[in-house]
């Protein structure tokens, strides 16, 4: 099963996706894509850490996503990636054309034969302002058409705000 849950920022989106992870029954491997620059994203990723399983297994990686999930996905496991929009600014940053299409076309060739339970989380990014700066709107175009590509393949897709999870699409919570 694949499931996207999406949010803006600080809606809850993480703590849902964790909440399905622990209540699958299955072990847990917990895919982060985010990279510490700095004191303050080190103390984001410190806090998300400490409110996770200790059992949980840990795989951080920040732009090989199709690798990492095919490498870890199993029938006996769930894989929470963590989340999908920091990947694509990851991805975005290295200003390299030809290895983003690469990335995220392997990603999307890579659902459809993964087993066990698969869950993303992503931000939410197209419901505000269009951004000023080039880079910006094409981060938000980029996020909207994932979104869009992954949202028809995955089994369920949840919007989470202020905490409540909101099925898009699939069978509810």
């Amino acid at each position: 099963m694949r499931e996207l849950i999406l949010g803006g920022a600080k809606s809850g989106k993480s703590r849902v996706a964790e909440q399905l992870a622990a209540e699958s029954g299955l072990a847990v491997t917990y895919v982060a894509t985010a990279q510490a620059h700095d004191a303050e994203m080190r103390a984001r990723l410190a806090a998300h850490k400490a409110r996770r399983p200790a059992h949980w297994g840990l795989v951080e990686e920040p732009l090989a996503l199709a690798a990492c999930l095919l490498e870890q996905a199993a029938s006996e496991r769930c894989v929470l990636v963590d989340c999908l929009t920091l990947w694509l600014s990851n991805l975005l940053c290295l200003e390299d054309e030809a290895r983003f299409a690469a990335e995220r076309a392997a990603l999307l060739d890579a659902l459809p034969q993964l087993p066990g339970r698969v869950i993303f989380v992503s931000n939410e990014v197209g419901l505000g302002v269009v951004p000023m700066g080039a880079l910006s709107r094409r981060f938000v175009d980029e996020a909207g058409a994932l979104h869009q590509a992954l949202a028809a393949v995955c089994e369920r897709v949840v919007f989470t705000v202020a905490g409540l999870p909101q099925v898009l699409k699939g069978e509810p919570l």
